[in-house]
Formats: C-alpha cells, sequence, structure tokens
C-alpha cells in the first residue's frame, strides 16, 4: 500500500525567523498531519493530504523578518502515515536558503524590557525569532543553537520551555537567554569591575560626567560620549585623532523628523540615516563640522535601548577603533586597542564571530555603506544569467567587500573599509572562509579589479583558480545596471563614471569617463581630460595639489588669480617641475580630484584632508546651502571632450560668492558631463545612462544631472553604494556574463576599447 503524500520545498529568508512554529500553527488550525523541518535548502513541510489550503495561507502573510522566494511542490511517499502534525531537527545538507541579518529589537521584546513583572525586565540580552542577532553568531549552518556562540549558555529550565513550545515567539530562537542563563554585562574602569546592572549604572554616571564609553555591541564596539557636550566631542575627536570626520548620534527619538527617515530608522535594519542638520537641535557643533547632513539612528539593541532610558539624551555613537585600525570585536582587543581613548569599558560576554558595521543611507533610500541589518540578504541575479557556477569577486581595495554568486543569486558581504588597514585582512579572511563554509561555496572562478598593484587582487591570484580582471567602472555600472535588474541581453547602455581613480583600458588611470558597456563589454567613449597628480597618492589627501595641476594645465599665468593663494603658499615650484617632466606626477582623468581643486580654490578645503572626500563635501555643503543662482560658467565641448580651460577662465573671472561659486561648478560640470553624454546618446541611438562610481553620492550633482539629462532615462544607484561598497558585484556579473556565451571555460581578462 502507498502511503502517497506532499512535499513542499520552501526556499527564501525562512531560517532564525520562526517560520516553522508558524508553519506547526497553521497546520492545527487547518487540521493537517506531517511534518516541517529547516535543512540546507530552507525549509521543507511534508503533508498527507493535498497543501491547498497550506498554500494559500503561506501567501497571505508570514513573520516579521521572513520572506518566501519560492516554493516547489512534489508528490512524496511516506514510510508511515503520521498521526499529527510535528516539527522535526534540522537536517544537513548544502546551504541554498539565506541567512536572516541582525535585526533590531522588536516591539514585543521592547515592552517585555521595560515590564517590572516580567522574567526579562531590564535584561540587556532580551531577543526573540523576530529580532536579536543572526550572522554575527553564526559557526554553521543550519541555524540552530549549537552552530552558534549561545552553545555556551546553556538554557535554564524557564527558557528551555519557551524554547520547546511551538506556541511561544521565543520557540527555536537561537539566541534566546534571560539573567539567569544568558550572557551578562561587565563593567571596566581604573582597573575596577562590576557586572548586571550595575554595570549599566557605572556606564550612565560616566557619560553624564562627559567621560568617554567603549560600548560592546552586535557587530563591534562603540565609542560613545554626550552629543551636547563640546568638551566631550573633542576629547573623543583628539584622543581617537579623527579631527574633521563626522560623528553619528544615537537619538531618543524620530521626533521632527521626516516620514521617509523615521521608516528607515525604525526598520528591523535600523540604519544610521543621514538627515538635515537643522531638524536636530541641542548637538554640538563638533558633531559633523562644516557638514549640512548628521547621522542619525535608534536604539538597535536592548543594551542601547536601557542606555538610552537611563542616560536621557542624544549620544555619539562612533566606530570603536584607534585611527587606521579595525573596529575591536574582541573584548580583550577592545580593552587594549582602546586604552588610550576610552575612560570605561561597557563589555558582554557574548562574542561576536562577524564584524558588522553600521549600516548608513540617506532619507531618500540611497545606500552609503551597506553592513548591519542588509547583509547577508541575497540579491537576485537580473533576467538572462542562467544558474552560474560559483564565482568568488573580491572587490577593490577601499570601502572593500566580496560577492558570492552561484545559481541564479548573489551575496555581498559586510563592509570591511580598507584592506590596507592592519587588521582588516584578517577580518576578511575570516569573514570569507565563514561565508564559504556555511553556504558550501567553493569558488570556480575569481573576479578581481584590474589594478595590478591592489591588495585584493593579489589575494584573488593567490587562490590559483581561473581569473578574470576586470576594469574598475565597468564593474560600477554593472552593479549599477544590476541593482535595476537590467537584463544580460538588454543591450548596450551609456554609462557616466565619476569617482577618485579607477584602473582603465591600457594602464590609464580613470575617474571621469563616459563609457558604452552590457554586462561583457566596455567601449571607452571620452571624458574628462587627464590631468596629473603631483606626488601620486598625496594628490588625494591634499586638494591643494589638484589646483596646481589644474591650473598648470589650463590657467596660464594662474599666480595672479587671488584663488590660487593656497597653492602659492606651498613649496609649489618643485611640484610643477614634477609635473611637466612627469616625474612621480602621473595623469588622471579623476573627477573626485577636480572637486578637490575646486575646493581648495574656494578656501573650504584642508591642506591635509583627515578623511576620504572630505573637500569634496565641505564643498557641496557650501553649494547646496547657497542654492541656485544664475551664472556665467560653462564646461563646453571642444572636439567632443570638455574643455577645461574654458571652464577655468570664466569660473576664474566670475567675481561672486565662494558659495555661489560652489553652486555654478556643479552646474557646469552636470551640464558638460550632460552634453557630453547627449552627444553619445544621440550618435549610438542610446536612450538610457547609468550613473555610477563615488561621486555620484554628490546629491546636487545627481539633482543637476536628472536635470540637464530629463530626456534620458537614468539608472542612479540607491539600494547599492554608488562607490566601491558594490564594485564586487559588478565585477562578478562581468565574469559570470562571459561564462555564459561560451561552450568552453575561458580565462577572460577584459578587454576596453577606446
Amino acid at each position: 500500500m502507498h502511503n502517497n503524500g506532499i512535499a513542499l520545498r520552501i526556499r527564501g529568508k525562512v531560517q532564525g525567523v520562526g517560520f516553522r512554529p508558524w508553519i506547526w500553527q497553521l497546520a492545527q488550525q487547518l487540521q493537517l498531519k506531517g511534518d516541517v523541518c529547516n535543512d540546507g535548502a530552507g525549509v521543507l513541510v511534508r503533508l498527507t493530504s493535498p497543501a491547498a489550503t497550506l498554500l494559500a495561507a503561506l501567501h497571505q502573510h508570514c513573520p516579521p523578518l521572513a520572506r518566501i522566494d519560492s516554493i516547489e511542490q512534489q508528490t512524496m511517499c511516506w514510510i508511515s502515515l503520521p498521526e499529527s502534525f510535528t516539527i522535526r531537527h534540522s537536517d544537513e545538507g548544502a546551504m541554498t536558503t539565506q541567512i536572516v541579518p541582525d535585526a533590531a529589537t522588536c516591539p514585543a521584546c521592547l515592552r517585555e524590557l521595560h515590564d517590572p513583572t516580567d522574567r526579562r525586565y531590564r535584561y540587556p540580552f532580551i531577543n526573540c525569532t523576530h529580532c536579536g542577532p543572526r550572522y554575527t553568531i553564526i559557526h554553521a549552518i543550519p541555524y540552530d543553537r549549537p552552530a552558534t556562540v549561545m552553545a555556551a549558555f546553556p538554557l535554564c529550565p524557564a527558557c528551555e520551555r519557551e524554547y520547546r513550545n511551538p506556541l511561544d515567539r521565543r520557540f527555536h530562537a537561537q539566541p534566546l537567554a534571560c539573567a539567569d542563563c544568558g550572557p551578562q554585562l561587565i563593567w571596566h574602569h581604573n582597573g575596577q569591575q562590576c557586572e548586571g546592572d550595575s554595570a549599566l549604572q557605572q556606564a550612565v554616571t560616566l557619560l553624564k560626567k562627559g567621560g568617554i564609553v567603549a560600548i560592546k555591541g552586535l557587530g563591534g564596539f562603540h565609542l560613545a560620549v554626550d552629543a551636547r557636550n563640546p568638551l566631550a566631542v573633542q576629547r573623543l575627536r583628539q584622543r581617537k585623532q579623527r579631527p574633521a570626520k563626522p560623528f553619528a548620534v544615537m537619538i531618543p527619538d524620530t521626533l521632527g523628523l521626516p516620514d521617509s527617515a523615521t521608516a528607515f530608522l525604525t526598520s528591523p535594519a535600523a540604519p544610521i540615516v543621514l538627515v538635515d542638520r537643522h531638524l536636530l537641535s541641542g548637538l554640538s557643533a563638533g558633531i559633523a563640522p562644516g557638514l549640512n547632513e548628521i547621522g542619525v539612528m535608534l536604539a538597535a539593541n536592548p543594551l542601547q535601548h536601557l542606555l538610552m532610558a537611563d542616560f536621557g539624551g542624544p549620544l555619539v555613537m562612533t566606530s570603536g577603533n584607534l585611527n587606521g585600525l579595525p573596529p575591536a570585536i574582541e573584548n580583550d582587543r577592545a580593552l587594549a586597542e582602546l586604552a588610550g581613548i576610552a575612560d570605561g569599558w561597557l563589555l558582554h560576554n557574548r562574542p561576536i564571530l562577524q564584524r558588522m558595521d553600521d549600516s548608513v543611507m540617506r532619507a531618500s533610500g540611497e545606500m552609503l555603506r551597506r553592513s548591519r541589518g542588509f547583509v547577508p540578504d541575497a540579491l537576485p541575479l537580473p533576467p538572462g544569467f542562467k544558474p552560474l557556477p560559483p564565482i568568488l569577486a573580491l572587490g577593490g581595495d577601499l570601502k572593500n567587500t566580496f560577492c558570492l554568486v552561484r545559481d541564479d543569486q548573489a551575496v555581498l558581504s559586510q563592509y570591511f573599509g580598507d584592506l590596507a588597514q592592519s587588521g582588516v585582512e584578517t577580518q576578511w579572511r575570516q569573514a570569507l572562509q565563514l561565508m564559504c563554509e556555511i553556504y558550501h561555496f567553493t569558488p570556480q572562478q575569481i573576479a578581481v579589479d584590474a589594478h595590478p598593484a591592489w591588495r585584493s587582487a593579489q589575494l584573488g591570484r593567490e587562490m590559483a583558480l581561473p581569473l578574470s580582471e576586470i576594469l574598475h567602472h565597468h564593474a560600477h555600472a554593472a552593479a549599477c545596471l544590476a541593482e535595476h535588474h537590467w537584463p544580460l541581453e538588454g543591450g548596450k547602455v551609456l554609462a557616466l563614471a565619476l569617482d577618485g581613480i579607477g584602473y582603465g583600458a591600457d594602464g590609464q588611470l580613470w575617474g571621469g569617463e563616459c563609457l558604452r558597456v552590457d554586462y561583457r563589454e566596455c567601449t571607452h567613449l571620452g571624458g574628462l581630460p587627464a590631468v596629473a597628480l603631483p606626488g601620486g597618492d598625496l594628490a588625494a589627501r591634499q586638494p591643494w595639489r589638484n589646483l596646481l595641476a589644474q591650473c598648470e594645465a589650463f590657467v596660464p599665468h594662474w599666480q595672479h588669480y587671488a584663488e590660487t593663494a593656497v597653492v602659492r603658499a606651498q613649496p609649489w615650484q618643485p611640484l610643477a617641475r614634477a609635473i611637466t617632466r612627469g616625474v612621480n606626477a602621473p595623469l588622471a582623468s579623476s573627477c573626485g580630484r577636480l572637486f578637490d581643486a575646486v575646493a581648495a580654490a574656494l578656501g573650504c578645503a584642508p591642506l591635509q584632508q583627515s578623511y576620504e572626500g572630505e573637500a569634496a563635501c565641505l564643498l557641496e555643503t557650501m553649494a547646496l546651502d547657497h542654492g541656485p543662482c544664475p551664472h556665467p560658467v560653462t564646461l563646453p565641448l571642444v572636439q567632443g571632450c570638455p574643455d577645461m580651460a574654458t571652464f577655468w577662465q570664466q569660473w576664474l573671472g566670475w567675481q561672486a560668492s565662494a558659495p555661489a561659486r560652489a553652486w555654478a561648478f556643479h552646474d557646469a560640470l552636470a551640464q558638460g558631463l550632460a552634453e557630453l553624454v547627449r552627444q553619445h546618446a544621440s550618435h549610438l541611438g542610446i536612450s538610457t545612462l547609468v550613473c555610477c562610481g563615488g561621486v555620484m553620492h554628490n546629491r546636487l550633482l545627481r539633482e543637476r544631472l536628472r536635470w540637464w539629462l530629463s530626456d534620458l532615462e537614468i539608472l542612479f544607484p540607491t539600494q547599492l553604494p554608488a562607490g566601491d561598497g558594490a564594485l564586487s558585484l559588478g565585477q562578478a556579473l562581468i565574469a559570470a556574463a562571459r561564462l555564459i556565451p561560451h561552450t568552453q571555460g575561458k580565462n577572460d581578462v577584459v578587454a576596453c576599447s577606446s
């Protein structure tokens, strides 16, 4: 006798989110018999009878953190028919399901946290299946407690009952704990220690006195000070050796903020959101010197909720690291490395396995840094990418991420920053090993940036696998195409790629290019003229060097202009001779360095930038504060190339205020680049433009490009960073696209014609 049944294979974000107990409860309501379990592919539901009623319920709604990507149904045969519906133990297997990112404290846990009658009242590690740590505490898949750091914390009888009860929202919540069986707070200050709630009170007391406290979170340490105390903020800047880079601020509520900002701040991802400075009051002017945006965040975990409630005001929450080192994730490292910065340490004994920086975005939805709350969410591949072999792309050296592509999905790693910084590569290797292990991912192809000296490319070559070297700006464009689900065979588009420096065709240094691209090919059409980088890498740190280079190239008798005083105050003559002779002055068509030059001319750039893009950010702020104005400045095309000599002559000759000239620069640049794009669009019959590269994070430039190119379809990066944070995704897709049309394997090296 055959005991026929139905098996439902459910894929998506369905583990660690309360999915199995939800299925169990539905089955009880529908009086179904069978079972449900987790395995490497997702969730498997087996039923003794047709699944139509359950399928209808599945498509109506699911748990808050869950997402169903697909449901496959097939017949099966029971060895013996079950008499009820049960939850089976998880099965091992090749991992294809998605791991859920760490999620902010849910409303139910937050109510219990502040309820004196609840047994988890003021317990700083409260969580359930709808919230809490996930990726940062996982060792392996399937996502069960023995495969997490919580294996070191045996459940007490009360927690055990919740964990085993399918009707409880903590059923199989792997980070589940309480004050009797779970992690505990530890306070370190002047050689003294205490634990529990008294540890938290000691931290709050020190913060109220203006002290600096290192606080261990979900994915690393923060350094906190009173955001209203100018002396405390300045002390943090001095000790952290961070003279100007903006700090993020944790605020008590979203009162007065736009609805769009509030929506992101209160989402499970709980990112940092940049908002207009004037919407916030009472903060120290030293939070974001010279900028009109401040990054704000809400408490995202129980410890932060308690801290904010007890402190009663906004707190600076910046990364817990010494300048030049990655954020600490271990207690011992934090105690050692932050000894010259922090006055006290609020630690706990739950290990962090994965460093996870705060994600950063704008209220518009534009992603600037994709990390905590979003990683490791899988990204669907655009139409036309058939199931692919495992491809690993390693990104760039700055704002580094890596990307795993297999079948029809891509997984983009968290943000790591600068691979050249001491300790970053170690964290990068650990994260790559973990992600490959939990996904049972063994790469067959490697994709890297074409720059021969980049560490990320060297790491790829060391793997001794078929290697694709991808041009930097081609990868930028491909990442943006992928975000907009541009099909593999969707045809050519134009790309306007604007950034600092990227390796181009024939070893050229690009940074302001108009390209014709698809996922397989990249053709250079034109762009900003190449200008010297006096002193090489020093030009990226000292804006006045770029003003000198622009003047030497395009401005005769530049010494007579008042705007060049900043150059004339430096020892510029040897550099000018080096430019003439081509000594340590490589040519680059860098839009980022052009912004530096203009900022230096207007006096808003520091002599030495303390963070990447500082001069450009200050220039943008100056222009936005002024607003639109009529001006005589243009960037015309001469034989298809932007005429920088005319631009500088008009711009230097226009006697207007610095803010007006800042706005005019943005507008003239956008108009000139728009004319370049439109010329090629008309000639080639292309109506779609991809705008990419780190300079595209400039709000005013994006706005003016939209204005001057309103007749074209423009694709801007939004859900992924415009800069190098999404570079690895673009690399992976280019490498993948080049595999698809070939019947034999091939070691593809990117070619780009000029």
